[in-house]
């Protein structure tokens, strides 16, 4: 069951990833700073890379059932929140105490990595 969720979290910010990075790439081509647009720009290619993750995820849940993925799949779901979606907030408000939730993003990616090698390597 958790292996359907993760490929239906990865799609889901699949697609806002592109939906979001086309409204980058040309909405706010002319209304971002160059700083901002690149802040833009790593939200969505770290919400694309984990999207990808999290349907890579769902897909080997899927082939073992047996073996519990909350934890990966959790940790990339709210990495894709808090990294990606504070980045956003960030290159469009330049609200700088928003650049605080990044890194908590950021860590959640590396124990969502950490948790799914676990979970290969134990099985």
């Amino acid at each position: 069951m958790l292996g359907k969720q993760w490929i239906i979290n990865g799609t889901v910010f699949g697609f806002f990833g592109v939906v979001l990075g086309a409204f980058g790439g040309h909405a706010l081509k002319n209304k971002l700073t160059v700083k901002a647009l690149s802040i833009y720009s790593i939200g969505t290619q770290y919400q694309m890379i984990h999207a990808l993750a999290l349907i890579g995820l769902g897909l080997w849940a899927a082939q073992n059932p047996s073996i519990d993925t909350q934890l990966p799949g959790l940790a990339f779901t709210f990495g894709v929140v808090a990294f990606s979606g504070s980045l956003y907030a960030l290159a469009l408000t330049d609200l700088p105490f928003l650049g605080i939730i990044t890194p908590f993003g950021g860590l959640s990616f590396l124990a969502g990595w950490l948790g799914f090698a676990f979970l290969a390597w134990k099985n």
